[in-house]
């Protein structure tokens, strides 16, 4: 496991579900309604109460993030949003995917969570290149934690060694440009 210089934000391998933070999040589609990838693992092992709170909401738009209890899991909370399929970069995606972090922090804060993990959202089936992805995900998490008073901690689930590598890598340069 590896962190930024502060040790508030650390990357690791392994299942999002799986996670002891306060709130993990969600890489999910418009309904919210379970999907594939991220999206149907937190649903399963969340139990079905969350796709019935999930059916109250009324979707999410992309680039915007819903707060559920977690249920089954060990975080607490799921905040779910929806990160932009990836068109060849002319379709504000980059903007798209940093309000999705933004949105989830914010979120985050207004509900007292300390500590939250994300996935590399958008980077599965939705296409976003890994290294532009990881980029906007460590610049919009560690701005947002400069300046929050109740998240403490964030933390980068990385589903392969190659993506943690990418995330640490990005991590590192991150702090040593700032």
């Amino acid at each position: 496991m590896a962190s930024d210089q502060t040790g508030r934000t650390t990357v690791g391998q392994g299942d999002i579900t799986q996670q002891t933070t306060d709130a993990i999040v969600n890489a999910a589609n418009e309904s919210l309604l379970g999907g594939g990838g991220v999206d149907g693992a937190i649903h399963r092992a969340a139990g079905p109460l969350l796709l019935e709170e999930c059916r109250t909401i009324g979707g999410c738009p992309t680039g915007q993030a819903r707060i559920t209890k977690g249920y089954n899991l060990s975080a607490s909370y799921v905040i779910h949003t929806v990160g932009p399929i990836w068109r060849g970069g002319n379709r504000n995606e980059e903007a798209l995917l940093a309000s999705c972090y933004q949105n989830c922090l914010t979120l985050a804060e207004e509900n007292g969570i300390q500590s939250i993990a994300f996935p590399a959202i958008s980077t599965g089936v939705y296409g976003f290149p890994i290294e532009q992805a990881t980029d906007i995900a460590v610049q919009e998490v560690t701005e947002f934690l400069k300046k929050a008073v109740t998240v403490h901690q964030a933390m980068f689930v990385c589903f392969s060694r190659e993506d943690q590598f990418i995330y640490e890598k990005t991590i590192n340069s991150y702090g040593k440009s700032r």
